[in-house]
């Protein structure tokens, strides 16, 4: 270490006594573009215009890109792979709702990726780089910064987990958090206790569980006494679901649980103020994690448990297509809508 800093000291020269002088130098301000990245395209489409200057090779290129874009009034829809119109939006529209998706109401804070998944039905070109800009300078995330589906018709496996004592009790005394996620879908349900009882374990399945969701054909569950039981057992056997308990000699086996566990208890240390409201920020976390892509079946669990996305609140403020579709409806054209759909379920 001695010879590396004598030659450092070789090498640097320090002229002492010397005043540095520090030279301003000014740049002209880049002002913000006042037209939308899509207006050429919505020009052309509305009144079949060229931009001023515009030579044959961008008149050319401007015709091209124009056929995967559809303009409805005067809104710009763009035409995607699987033939959804993902709604053009500017940049000023574009924040608000990278915004409200990253950290709004149900927000995640989820990475730029997967923040970009979620808004697919929203924007169209060019989202992708804003939402990781915003998972970057996001202040509740920089701490924490590490095609066709089926349906589901009922939770088929489910594997049932509790969480461990939290480091602060919430403010209603709940420290414990009782996790159920369905093996396919990756649908979550959670609810937080003060104390995780047998009688509370099987009050939870009962609730949240059978009477949402119907019977399970199979639950996989910890070891815990209070959640392996004569009482869970007498469940099992009572309404016909088949008990199986986790070997503790492979623990991968609650992967599945784990993961969703992590997810959740991020989600809420990013949403959560004083520590002492986290029991209440559990259900946006909820919202948010179902209604958030997972790359290990592709959709969002949302829609694979009730065949369709769920109505994000940004919608409303900017309405998607599917909004301003269903308020242009009047009551009869609504209702003849809901008896087509009736008509079209399969009969049990």
């Amino acid at each position: 270490m001695a010879n590396a800093l004598a030659t450092l000291s070789a090498m640097v020269r320090v002229n002492e006594g010397q005043e540095m002088t520090i030279h301003v130098r000014h740049c002209e301000p880049i002002e913000a573009d006042l037209e939308p990245w899509y207006f050429g395209i919505k020009k052309y489409l509305e009144k079949g215009e060229y931009p001023v200057g515009a030579l044959e090779n961008s008149k050319r290129t401007l015709r091209r890109l124009a056929f995967s874009f559809l303009l409805s009034g005067v809104v710009l829809y763009k035409r995607n792979t699987d033939m959804t119109l993902l709604r053009c939006v500017d940049h000023q529209e574009a924040e608000r709702i990278i915004e409200e998706v990253h950290e709004g109401t149900f927000g995640t804070h989820a990475n730029g990726h997967a923040l970009g998944m979620v808004l697919l039905d929203q924007a169209g070109i060019g989202l992708l780089p804003a939402c990781q800009k915003m998972c970057e300078i996001s202040d509740s995330c920089r701490p924490h910064q590490h095609g066709s589906f089926y349906v589901a018709q009922s939770h088929h496996s489910l594997a049932l987990i509790h969480v461990g004592r939290r480091c602060n009790h919430a403010s209603n005394g709940h420290r414990f958090i009782l996790v159920v996620i369905d093996y396919f879908t990756k649908w979550v349900e959670a609810a937080s206790y003060s104390i995780v009882t047998r009688g509370i374990v099987v009050r939870f399945i009962k609730k949240d569980i059978i009477c949402r969701y119907g019977l399970p054909a199979h639950i996989i569950i910890d070891n815990d006494t209070n959640l392996n039981n004569k009482m869970m057992i007498e469940l099992c056997e009572q309404f016909r679901i088949r008990h199986h308990n986790s070997t503790p000699y492979r623990r991968k086996m609650n992967g599945t649980v784990e993961a969703a566990n992590k997810n959740i208890k991020k989600i809420i240390q990013k949403m959560v103020v004083t520590y002492k409201d986290w029991h209440e920020m559990l259900p946006h976390a909820l919202h948010g994690y179902r209604t958030s892509v997972r790359t290990s079946t592709g959709p969002t669990p949302y829609s694979l448990v009730y065949g369709t996305e769920a109505v994000l609140p940004v919608e409303v403020k900017i309405p998607s297509l599917r909004v301003m579709v269903e308020v242009e409806l009047d009551e009869a054209e609504w209702v003849q809508q809901r008896l087509d759909q009736l008509n079209l379920i399969e009969e049990k």
